[in-house]
C-alpha cells in the first residue's frame, strides 16, 4: 500500500478564471437610470460657478456613453422639463394642502412663501432652475416652463391675498391683491437668483421671519 495521500477534491471554483470571477456589474433596473441621470445633473447644478452643463460631461460623470443618456431623454431640454416637474410637483402639492388646512389668509401667504424658499434652500440646483441661471444657455421653452410656474404661483398668493383684502374691507380687493401678489412673487425670485449668485452663500431664509412680517402683516 502507497503511503502517499489521497489528491485532495477540486473546489469548482478553483476552475473559474479570475476574469470571470470578478463580480458582475449590477445593471439598473428600468426607471432607476432616468433617476440618476437627474440626480446627477441636480448635482452638477449645485456647484457654485458651475458653467453650462454639456451631456459629455454629464455621461463623464456618470461613466457613461452619451447614447446611454438618449436612450432615456431624447434632448437635453428634457432632462430640465423634467426637473421642472418635479419642482411643479413638489412646491404644489405643498401650496394645496396649506389652503386646504389653513383658513386665516395671512398664515396661508406666510407657509406659502417660506414653502417656497426653503425648498430652494434645500435643492440649490433647483434654486438655479428656478431662477433662470441655468437655463440662459438652453432651450427657450424651459424657460417659458419657470415662467408659467410662477405664474401659477402668483396666482395662488393672489388669491389669498384677495380674501385678506376683503376681510381687512379694503374698497378695491382685486386691485390691491394684484399688485401685492406681484411683490411677493418678486421678492422670492429674488431670494432665489441672491442664493444662486452668491455660490449659495446667502441663505433664501435668512431673516426670513422679519422679512415677511414687513411684506404679509
Amino acid at each position: 500500500m502507497s503511503d502517499t495521500p489521497p489528491p485532495e477534491p477540486l473546489d469548482p471554483a478553483d476552475d473559474v478564471p479570475a476574469a470571470a470571477a470578478a463580480p458582475v456589474r449590477k445593471r439598473p433596473k428600468p426607471g432607476e437610470r432616468r433617476i440618476q441621470i437627474l440626480q446627477t445633473l441636480a448635482s452638477m447644478l449645485e456647484q457654485p460657478g458651475a458653467e453650462r452643463i454639456t451631456t459629455a460631461a454629464l455621461a463623464a460623470k456618470l461613466d457613461v456613453s452619451e447614447a446611454a443618456l438618449y436612450r432615456h431623454f431624447a434632448s437635453k431640454a428634457q432632462m430640465f422639463e423634467a426637473l421642472i416637474e418635479f419642482i411643479e410637483s413638489s412646491v404644489f402639492t405643498l401650496v394645496n394642502q396649506i389652503v386646504e388646512r389653513d383658513t386665516d389668509p395671512r398664515m396661508q401667504l406666510h407657509k406659502m412663501l417660506t414653502v417656497l424658499l426653503q425648498f430652494g434652500e434645500k435643492n440649490p440646483g433647483m434654486s438655479r432652475v428656478m431662477a433662470g441661471d441655468a437655463l440662459v444657455f438652453e432651450n427657450e421653452r424651459l424657460t417659458a416652463r419657470m415662467n408659467q410656474f410662477f405664474d401659477r404661483y402668483e396666482s395662488q398668493l393672489r388669491q389669498s391675498l384677495r380674501a385678506q383684502a376683503d376681510a381687512a374691507g379694503s374698497q378695491t380687493p382685486t386691485v390691491d391683491a394684484q399688485a401685492r401678489a406681484s411683490v411677493l412673487t418678486s421678492f422670492v425670485l429674488g431670494r432665489l437668483q441672491r442664493y444662486a449668485r452668491s455660490g449659495f452663500k446667502r441663505v433664501p431664509s435668512e431673516h426670513l421671519d422679519a422679512a415677511l412680517r414687513q411684506l404679509v402683516d
